[in-house]
């Protein structure tokens, strides 16, 4: 089983699909954002980051796979958003469910000035909503509880990913050689 995840990860098919669902995630907050008019917060804009954190990891894998570097690059970058991303989506969790006078979430999204991506696309990167909000949920689940759902899975996928790379197609483990 750890050969043919390594094997796949060797493929462009299944960087597509990483690439692929975080694409669908994203299409789906601009959608709740702007079609359902759903306030994003900052811990909204930021796990929104992570998503495209995980998407240029994804993009990263694509450019050559077959060579290790890009495939570890692609995995390292996948694995940290996901791990931000829990991080954000937790916290977010904490706020709405275990509210403390001493938890807050900034009014406004603070990026790098090198990379001000509230200035450049303000309708995908401002917040104007509450983080403490519950504003959405699908089967009794909140929204932010749905991301961590999400990011446990980039996790645990990219967690697994990264170990496979140990174990070489031909069914020999790089420390064997």
């Amino acid at each position: 089983m750890l050969y043919l995840l390594n094997q796949y990860s060797r493929g462009r098919f299944a960087w597509f699909l990483l690439f692929l669902s975080t694409a669908i995630f994203e299409l789906t907050a601009l959608y709740f954002q702007h079609g359902l008019g759903l306030a994003p917060c900052t811990l909204c804009i930021y796990q929104r980051c992570a998503i495209y954190g995980i998407m240029f990891g994804s993009i990263v894998g694509l450019i050559n796979p077959q060579k290790l570097i890009f495939r570890l690059a692609g995995i390292l970058i996948w694995l940290f958003s996901a791990f931000k991303g829990f991080e954000l989506a937790t916290f977010h969790a904490h706020l709405q469910f275990e509210p403390d006078l001493s938890d807050t979430c900034a009014i406004n999204v603070q990026f790098p000035s090198w990379l001000p991506l509230n200035e450049w696309l303000p309708s995908m990167f401002n917040a104007y909503g509450s983080c403490s909000e519950k504003i959405w949920s699908f089967l009794t689940i909140e929204m932010s509880q749905w991301m961590i759902i999400i990011f446990a899975c980039y996790l645990f996928v990219s967690l697994t990913i990264l170990f496979c790379q140990l174990f070489s197609a031909n069914k020999k483990s790089i420390w064997s050689k």
